[in-house]
């Protein structure tokens, strides 16, 4: 098997965002120019896993680890570097040439000709297709009509690869050609079987919209009729369960809104999937739709891992606000700790669609950022529905239930903020309020909150933790190797300059190690890359100290004159290191010659400089 070319390596590594690649198994919050997460290395409760996207590597404060995305994916899965850069490559929808890979590119083949693979092959050739047909042929022209009716352009129909699949069953002769496997056929969920055993197109007449794995593959499909529906036909149909497509996990658009998503930590959940696009089209990217159906514990917990915060954007009619509440139900029983709920509610009957329709993009941009409210205040409304409160037994049934919501808020704060909304709308006691709030708390067993905490939805907080950063300390001679190395990796004129010193020589050997390896790297690609270093590097211990060094907060700019006292304080250290390492030879040679006397004259000399050495280090340590 030959080496695969660095070129190659290159344009692959390049071709993908570490920080996409390595968020489908870390959740990670932006901070800075960067992104920081729970290391999944080692455990620990405060992030010290960063991230650097810049400069396309990770590095982990806390167990030192780092390395670029192929390193990721090699410790992450146990896999071999070839394994990785493959997998990089199909996130990429690139290819590996095959002589690079072991048997001769046969291990790359036999895994796209898995069964799975297979399927989504089949369904990335049949987007196509309807794509094709939505666009170029006579019978996509009643389909595309009605999209245009409904505000989609020609770039939010080929950014969403949205089709049309036609009267006539055009996909099973045009697969047929691609596969000629009918067992297969028949589980990608794209065809129906007749009583005869014939397969026959599972969508027709349908505007289709592609349904996409986290990495962007097509795994099913969603189609809707145009028009009015006919009794006893489903507006939408999806694709049925198959080995690549569970509609339970999916998330339309998840794929889009969870990149989007790293800038703010929140996503949108809207109800349909035109929901979705109307909003894309405003530069609202970062919203999704579950499959039809209703939410699922699976589709909250693939959120919770993406994601700090989600924006409930329901419809404000009545089945909308059930709705929300059925939403909310499911995030309360099944959300990571510490994830933020919102709720959008837009005005009843008119879904965001028709608001954006009716408003324009920056009404609509706007409308979520002024009505975006806590789950309490969502809850204060909703009680309110079906109820008459000019009624008073009604009132009564309904500040009973809004107490019992204050009864398990975390923060007497916040209780008192929404005890005194209620006393002033309806201009009650106050303090009778609040008695009857501490009796419902009492019979509910409910504990009596602190001020000061708050971690429910409904409260703002920081989504953000900082990393601790864990780095070892260092005496001063290893901090100016660091700073040393990162200017001269950086600044082709540090570089010449150290370069041309006559025997100059770090101090330690995995500086000295790294540098020799750098002068290698540069020999073959001319600029640096640390995300390149990283691969080039062979030992896990390298790439760490690469990390470290690269996440020193330097200046862009750098005097020579700092650099000169760097080097100058590094090689006031090599005489006694090197002085040192030939006493220990000479001892070794005499106890092998067996002249215990001058062994113990060269010992006494050894323990004298090694006496001397600590002290320096002492020194540079204080």
């Amino acid at each position: 098997m030959a080496r695969i070319p660095s070129e190659v390596i290159d344009q692959i590594r390049n071709s993908v965002d570490i920080s996409d690649v390595i968020g489908h198994y870390v959740q990670l919050h932006q901070s800075g120019k960067g992104f920081v997460g729970l290391c999944p290395f080692h455990e620990e409760r405060t992030p010290s896993f960063n991230v650097n996207v810049q400069k396309q590597f990770y590095y982990c404060f806390g167990c030192g680890r780092g390395g670029n995305v192929f390193q990721f994916l090699m410790e992450l899965k146990h896999i071999p570097f070839t394994e990785a850069v493959e997998e990089v490559a199909q996130l990429a929808n690139m290819e590996v040439p095959s002589q690079y890979l072991d048997n001769n590119g046969k291990d790359n083949k036999q895994k796209s000709d898995t069964p799975n693979g297979k399927l989504m092959m089949m369904h990335e050739e049949a987007a196509k297709l309807y794509h094709h047909v939505l666009l170029n042929t006579p019978a996509g022209a009643q389909a595309l009509k009605y999209l245009k009716g409904r505000g989609m352009t020609d770039e939010l129909i080929n950014d969403f690869n949205l089709g049309f699949a036609p009267e006539q069953r055009i996909l099973k002769p045009f697969l047929t050609q691609k596969v000629n496997d009918y067992q297969l056929l028949r589980k990608s969920g794209l065809f129906v079987e007749n009583n005869d055993g014939n397969l026959r197109d599972r969508f027709v007449g349908r505007v289709m919209y592609p349904l996409r794995n986290q990495y962007g593959r097509v795994i099913g499909f969603s189609g809707r009729v145009i028009g009015k529906v006919p009794e006893g036909t489903p507006k939408y149909l999806n694709s049925p369960e198959t080995p690549i497509f569970n509609k339970r996990r999916t998330l339309f658009n998840f794929n889009v809104a969870r990149k989007e998503a790293r800038q703010t930590s929140k996503i949108y959940l809207f109800e349909g999937f035109m929901d979705v696009i109307s909003a894309y089209a405003t530069g609202v990217k970062n919203g999704v739709a579950s499959m039809g159906t209703s939410l699922t514990e699976e589709q909250v917990a693939v959120l919770g891992r993406a994601v700090n915060q989600v924006d409930i954007c329901y419809d404000g009619d009545s089945a909308g606000q059930n709705a929300i509440d059925r939403a909310i139900t499911l995030f309360r029983d099944h959300k990571p700790r510490g994830m933020q709920l919102r709720v959008v509610q837009l005005p009843a009957g008119v879904d965001p669609d028709e608001y954006v329709q009716q408003n324009g993009a920056s009404q609509f941009n706007k409308y979520l950022v002024d009505q975006e409210e806590t789950v309490v205040d969502f809850y204060l409304r909703f009680y309110r529905m079906n109820k008459n409160l000019n009624n008073q037994n009604e009132l009564i049934s309904y500040l009973e239930q809004s107490l019992k919501l204050l009864a398990t808020l975390p923060s007497s704060l916040e209780q008192d903020m929404y005890l005194t909304k209620l006393a002033k709308e309806f201009e009650l006691d106050k303090t009778t309020l609040k008695s009857q709030l501490a009796e419902i708390s009492h019979r509910l067993g409910i504990k009596e909150r602190s001020p000061l905490r708050s971690d429910t939805p409904g409260q703002a907080q920081s989504v953000v933790s900082h990393p601790v950063q864990q780095q070892k300390k260092v005496n001063r001679t290893e901090l100016a190797e660091q700073l040393l190395l990162r200017y001269m990796f950086h600044d082709q004129e540090v570089w010449d300059h150290v370069t041309a010193i006559n025997n100059f020589h770090f101090a330690h050997e995995r500086y000295q190690t790294l540098y020799l390896l750098a002068e290698g790297y540069f020999s073959e690609h001319g600029e640096y890359s640390a995300a390149g270093l990283m691969d080039y590097l062979k030992e896990d211990s390298l790439r760490s100290t690469l990390g470290q060094i690269e996440q020193l907060n330097v200046d862009e700019g750098v005097e020579m004159q700092l650099i000169d006292d760097c080097v100058q304080l590094i090689q006031k250290q090599i005489p006694l290191s090197q002085k040192i390492k030939e006493l220990q030879s000479q001892i070794r040679e005499a106890s092998s010659l067996n002249n215990n006397e001058l062994a113990t004259q060269l010992t006494m000399e050894l323990i004298k400089l090694l006496k001397k050495q600590q002290e320096l280090k002492a020194e540079e340590t204080n």
